[in-house]
């Protein structure tokens, strides 16, 4: 196969791995029509102690913009420190607060490692805080990755696809934040802890601990309790 063949055919892939610029705004027009949301939910990616790489600058600055105008009135970051020692939430929130976000308006998950756990363990998050309208917002390709996730276990949460045009004109600035406080001390990486097929289960979604009240019928209920996948009862 040739390299140009090759490209063409990733690029293939990971087109229909993500929601079109129409389908995204439709998303994020039928989100405007329910606004405000109590909260949304985004996930985090690695940060480096330099800087924030171009997926996670699209990610805050999406949850700014979301805030900014009126979408949603809470903000959950989520994510750990997963390959390196900053906590994925903690940091996004620093760039949260530098961009405008008050801190009162701020709230973290730092136990999620994969995708599908930014999902759930956000929406706890958000129960435990009793913020019930709820948003999952990322970019295109990983909310379409996660609607299937959302869908099956029928979580009351909406998908808002980042809309890249709308923080681009917004033209906003690169803050600066304090890295440090985002630096977890017993860090060990992912890579560290478990094996390449242990964290494709955590991926998609094996090593979540599901409680009952969340999931969609018995039939489900029955099912995770046999795989060891409830959280106690």
């Amino acid at each position: 196969m040739t390299k140009s063949l090759s490209i063409i055919l990733l690029t293939i892939l990971v087109s229909s791995c993500s929601f079109s610029t129409k389908k995204s705004l439709s998303l994020y027009k039928e989100a405007q029509a329910k606004a405000p949301y109590d909260a949304i939910i985004v996930p985090g990616v690695p940060f480096d102690g330099l800087t924030w790489s171009p997926t996670m600058r699209n990610r805050v600055l999406w949850s700014y913009y979301l805030y900014e105008h009126g979408i949603t009135e809470n903000i959950i970051y989520s994510g750990g420190a997963v390959y390196t020692q900053y906590s994925e939430a903690k940091i996004m929130a620093e760039y949260g607060k530098a961009l405008g976000v008050s801190p009162s308006n701020i709230l973290l998950d730092t136990l999620a490692e994969h995708s599908s756990e930014n999902v759930y363990y956000g929406y706890l998050v958000a129960k435990r805080n009793g913020l019930e309208r709820v948003a999952f917002a990322t970019d295109p390709f990983q909310a379409k990755s996660l609607k299937g996730m959302v869908n099956k276990l029928e979580l009351p949460i909406d998908l808002i696809p980042l809309i890249l045009d709308s923080i681009n004109t917004a033209n906003y600035t690169d803050p600066s934040i304090n890295g440090q406080v985002a630096i977890e001390e017993d860090f060990i990486s992912i890579k560290e802890r478990e094996s390449f097929f242990y964290r494709l289960k955590g991926t998609l979604g094996r090593q979540i601990l599901f409680y009952p009240e969340d999931l969609p019928n018995e039939r489900t209920v029955k099912k995770l309790r046999r795989q060891g996948r409830l959280a106690e009862e």
